[in-house]
């Protein structure tokens, strides 16, 4: 009989929330006692929310914390849709206001051609990062890694250097913009969220052999580089 995958369950989203916060918050504080500086990559959709609430409230020294995105809708930021502007609404308030962000949308007319410019703006992000938060969509989607997206084996290569790559999404708004793999692992710890029986189910077939490509968030899950704590709740 095989048994399930590796996960941390929660009762509830609270909880988990407030466990990952209070975790990331202690990693933050870790590397700024140690190097002055701390980072942290963060993923857009509703997932996150609680955390960033709970997040911004921990003490920490934020003047010496970069936060930054995983991906991006090539929106304008002040766009419903843009993951800066959920970052900023949500997570850069209170005492997270004084933490300094970096955000991939620039002035590019599409994300491919805004991909290396978005990249240097890491250039002033520690590395690797201390903290990646991702989420998964039902397609098995992390980031914006998209199954079908045509930069994604390109997205996908682990050899490939770290940066960003202009990704094609299957629903509005569909240019998108992502750290490639390389990128999203150069990180002292990776969480994935996923909440709900939906998303378990995912987890589960995300969990199973198959072609990486179809469920892109196999990646993060089959790579042994950086440690991962999938975590999920009802």
């Amino acid at each position: 009989m095989s048994s399930e995958p590796a996960a941390t369950k929660f009762d509830s989203s609270d909880a988990l929330a407030g466990a990952l916060a209070a975790q990331i918050a202690a990693s933050l504080a870790a590397a700024v006692a140690a190097r002055g500086l701390a980072s942290l990559v963060v993923s857009g959709g509703k997932s996150p929310l609680k955390l960033f609430e709970l997040l911004r409230e921990e003490k920490l020294d934020w003047s010496r914390v970069c936060i930054a995105l995983a991906d991006e809708r090539w929106v304008d930021t002040n766009d419903p849709d843009s993951n800066e502007k959920l970052v900023r609404d949500h997570l850069l308030r209170g005492p997270a206001a004084a933490a300094s962000f970096h955000g991939l949308k620039n002035g590019a007319p599409t994300p491919d051609m805004g991909a290396v410019s978005a990249w240097e703006t890491f250039a002033r992000v520690p590395r690797p990062f201390d903290a990646v938060v991702l989420g998964m969509g039902d397609d098995g989607h992390t980031a914006s890694l998209f199954p079908g997206s045509p930069n994604l084996p390109r997205a996908l290569n682990p050899a490939a250097v770290a940066g960003c790559v202009g990704m094609w999404a299957p629903v509005a708004p569909q240019p998108r913009l992502s750290l490639n793999l390389s990128a999203l692992l150069d990180s002292r710890r990776v969480a994935l969220l996923i909440s709900g029986a939906g998303k378990w189910r995912t987890f589960l077939a995300a969990s199973a052999p198959g072609p990486v490509e179809d469920m892109p968030v196999r990646a993060v899950l089959r790579q042994t580089r950086t440690p991962l704590q999938v975590m999920w709740a009802p």
